[in-house]
């Protein structure tokens, strides 16, 4: 397929992204101005082992190049835990097996197509910076407030994850010297403190209600009706995510500040908080030019993050997509 792009015409390029999930692989083909074309979800429930998933994106794949009948630039994988050069290192919980195990050169073969693997949180981040809420950002920073506290990082337009891809951990920067203990082994993390699961554990502690019914949606239905114990638990949790924001702004200077998770949906009076926090306290100079928004890509954000990927790697012509 041609584009025609400022008088110009310049061959379609097309990704396939596929995020891996502990209960399900979503799989889509997308182009580079971030359009999926079709996707496809698959429950993850009756794979018992490596094998097995490796050979449902095996199928998948081919579903995705025969149906779309034009040639493929790459695949880009988001994977849970740690992933060094196509290399899945550990941490995929809920997932079997994958320890130390080669998954992009496996893949690679099975498919005679390039491949690259990224964490999946990144790569979520990365569909957000790239076709999202921070859309045309040449840096910016995205948090993802839920269970725990995630994100990914753009510099000058390239994802940035430290190292051999071990660093970027967005959720643990330290805010409270000796504070809380936090699930990565750590103290004082902004996990431990802004988290999801932090601002429930701190409203049931306060309220000695312990139900498992009470949820984020819960607290915010409680916050606005103005009972003390939600909102004293918001307070705070406005209070240390905007203290952990204010130091990615100080080092950072994005142009966008993108906050996703199922909580920063609940309206515009999420992120105002935060802003009205965040304006107090950032030095000025570094947040000139640095707006706090929305994710706004839902489901979609870790697919087209994988697509994302691959035209940043594979794709040698660049051009303005505006």
């Amino acid at each position: 397929m041609i584009t025609t792009l400022n008088n110009t015409q310049i061959p379609q390029s097309y990704a396939i992204g596929i995020d891996v999930g502990g209960t399900a692989l979503k799989c889509g083909v997308v182009n580079e101005f971030g359009e999926v074309l079709f996707s496809y979800l698959v429950s993850l429930k009756g794979a018992k082992t490596e094998q097995e998933i490796i050979l449902l994106i095996a199928n998948l794949i081919q579903q995705c190049t025969e149906r779309l009948n034009e040639s493929i630039l790459g695949i880009g994988i988001g994977f849970p835990g740690v992933i060094e050069e196509n290399v899945i290192i550990g941490g995929a919980d809920n997932l079997p097996g994958f320890v130390q195990f080669p998954l992009g050169k496996v893949i690679s073969e099975l498919t005679d197509l390039p491949i690259i693997i990224d964490n999946d949180a990144n790569l979520m981040g990365l569909g957000e910076l790239s076709y999202g809420a921070a859309k045309y950002s040449s840096d910016a920073v995205f948090l993802t407030v839920g269970t725990g506290i995630g994100g990914a990082i753009l510099i000058d337009h390239r994802l940035y994850s430290g190292f051999k891809n071990h660093g970027a951990e967005l959720g643990h920067i330290v805010i409270e010297h000796g504070g809380l203990k936090c699930s990565c082994g750590g103290r004082g993390c902004l996990e431990a403190y802004a988290s999801i699961t932090a601002l429930l554990e701190f409203y049931k502690k306060e309220s000695g209600n312990s139900s498992n019914e009470i949820d984020g949606k819960y607290l915010i239905e409680k916050y606005h009706a103005g009972e003390p114990n939600a909102v004293k638990a918001l307070e705070r949790h406005f209070d240390y995510l905007a203290s952990g924001i204010i130091s990615f702004i100080n080092i950072f200077s994005p142009q966008k500040v993108v906050i996703g998770g199922g909580i920063s949906e609940s309206g515009p009076f999420y992120i105002n908080e935060l802003i009205k926090r965040i304006d107090e306290l950032v030095i000025p100079i570094t947040a000139k030019h640095t707006e706090i928004v929305a994710a706004n890509l839902g489901n979609k954000a870790g697919i087209l993050g994988c697509a994302a990927r691959v035209f940043q790697n594979f794709k040698s012509i660049e051009y303005e997509t505006k």
